[in-house]
């Protein structure tokens, strides 16, 4: 038994909504398999949404979210939060050089030889 043709279409244009935020991650570097379960997840929440409206009060502000986030988030925030892990902990150094130590000498030390009680 085949599916309805409007059905059909309207996986088709949910399909397309679902990748214009996916293009958007693709551009923030994510992997394309992280791409690929997000747009199948968001895709199967909306048509989940439009064949039975009965968990709609529950599933549009998740959808909601979830198709704005790439959006409002920029592409590299995103794509360090999901290669990260995003959990609590020590940042990597990522390959970064070494911190350069910038703090002024102190000026109320003698120097060395000098007493520091005045001149001779």
């Amino acid at each position: 038994m085949l599916a309805p043709p409007w059905l059909l279409a309207l996986g088709l244009v949910l399909a397309l909504l679902v990748l214009i935020p996916a293009r958007r991650l693709q551009l923030a570097g994510l992997a394309p398999r992280t791409i690929g379960l997000f747009a199948l997840t968001l895709w199967a929440l909306a048509m989940l949404v439009a064949v039975s409206p009965g968990g709609t009060r529950v599933l549009i502000p998740i959808l909601l979210v979830a198709y704005l986030a790439p959006f409002v988030a920029a592409p590299d925030r995103i794509a360090r939060v999901l290669r990260r892990g995003g959990g609590p902990g020590p940042p990597t150094g990522g390959g970064r050089p070494p911190m350069k130590n910038v703090t002024p000498p102190d000026t109320d030390a003698p120097a060395e030889g000098q007493s520091g009680e005045g001149p001779p």
